[in-house]
């Protein structure tokens, strides 16, 4: 099919959100938003159903049973069809430290499905996140320090798996041993800086900063908070108008009274959503293995033998929900969800928001607030 119309839809544009408007789409692309009388190959009448840009999830360890430290190809087909039909659109697999003969493994499955996945309904993979690869151990949290790296001889970084195109991102606390001299190597290699797992001094944090670092992972989680008569990584975060970041709005790993506040201090045009999905998600409550122990799953919480919560069971799907509860507009949500992950990556060119000349990457939510489809390129999902 090489045009589709979505006709009479809510749309939950950059700045605004037009009501009873057509949204139409030739060859995957957004070519027209109109109020007009428009025509296409097949029509979809919304009668005043909502659509959001489609979910971009940059902090995803996996769901429905797979790890992305394990997975196979197949296996992340799975896990994109699963994102897919709770409204992400693209995504990065979220790596935990580990050998280096296992990101070798998946970044070639990866590599392989990148060859294909345009054709297929599933949430595009755009990149990799390694987490936490050069980390504090003070601050592992769930991570597991035995296969934290250290710049040592000058080739830790080099060796370190990447696809053959795509975009690739790393968290990393910037006080470990040479960590400002592996930022200038990363920023070199185009790869795209978050502080995280840090307990990294201001002094630090503002080298990091000038050293191309200007994001920070899973706010508040795994680094020192506010206090005051210690500003901690948190309170720098908020304050410091060059920084941007990513918070898990579950409502567990930060309260949600904590979300609102994040959000409304920092700008919700700096504020980006995630969801730090492990493999469990979409199982429900249970025991699983995961990361080399066993995790329980209760309620929706997880928490793994030490006593840490070990990631989140949520989707973005949930994230948008939750933060709606809380009082933010659609606007706000997405551009959360979607337009600020989009330019932390680079590529909101071409994703991220609803526009003229952008991928049909599209969440269309029914009455109920509930996904009554999605699109992926223009292929409905």
């Amino acid at each position: 099919m090489k045009s589709l119309l979505l006709k009479n839809a809510n749309a939950i544009l950059p700045d605004e959100t037009a009501n009873n408007v057509s949204i139409l789409i030739e060859n995957g692309i957004i070519v027209e938003i109109s109020e007009r009388e428009l025509k296409a190959e097949k029509i979809i009448n919304l009668e005043g159903a909502k659509v959001f840009a489609g979910f971009i999830d940059i902090h995803n360890h996996g769901a429905v049973g797979f790890d992305v430290n394990e997975s196979s190809k197949n296996e992340f087909i799975k896990i994109g069809e699963f994102l897919a039909q709770n409204g992400v659109t693209a995504w990065l697999p979220t790596f935990v430290p580990d050998a280096d003969e296992i990101y070798q493994n998946v970044i070639k499955e990866i590599n392989d499905l990148m060859q294909i996945q345009h054709n297929l309904p599933i949430s595009q993979i755009v990149g990799v996140h390694y987490e936490g690869i050069f980390a504090n151990e003070k601050m592992c949290g769930a991570l597991r320090p035995e296969y934290f790296k250290r710049l040592i001889n000058g080739d830790e970084i080099s060796s370190i798996p990447k696809l053959k195109s795509g975009i690739h991102l790393t968290t990393l606390a910037p006080e470990i041993e040479n960590g400002i001299e592996i930022i200038k190597e990363l920023v070199k290699q185009n790869w795209i800086i978050s502080i995280g797992h840090t307990r990294a001094e201001i002094k630090i944090l503002e080298q990091a900063k000038q050293a191309g670092a200007k994001h920070l992972t899973h706010f508040f989680n795994a680094m020192t908070g506010i206090h005051h008569r210690e500003t901690g990584v948190a309170g720098w975060g908020l304050i410091d108008d060059d920084i941007t970041f990513d918070i898990i709005a579950d409502g567990i790993h930060v309260a949600p009274e904590m979300l609102k506040f994040a959000a409304q201090t920092k700008g919700i045009n700096k504020v980006s959503l995630i969801s730090d999905s492990v493999a469990p998600t979409g199982l429900g409550d249970g025991d699983f293995r995961l990361w080399g122990e066993n995790i329980s799953v209760k309620n929706g919480k997880t928490q793994n033998e030490r006593g840490s919560i070990a990631g989140s069971v949520i989707t973005m799907l949930d994230a948008v929900k939750n933060m709606s509860k809380l009082g933010f507009s659609d606007v706000e949500v997405s551009k959360m969800a979607s337009a600020n992950p989009a330019t932390l990556l680079g590529i909101d060119k071409t994703h991220g928001t609803i526009e003229i000349n952008k991928r049909a990457d599209l969440v269309v939510f029914d009455e109920q607030n509930q996904v009554n489809f999605v699109l992926i390129g223009g292929l409905i999902v």
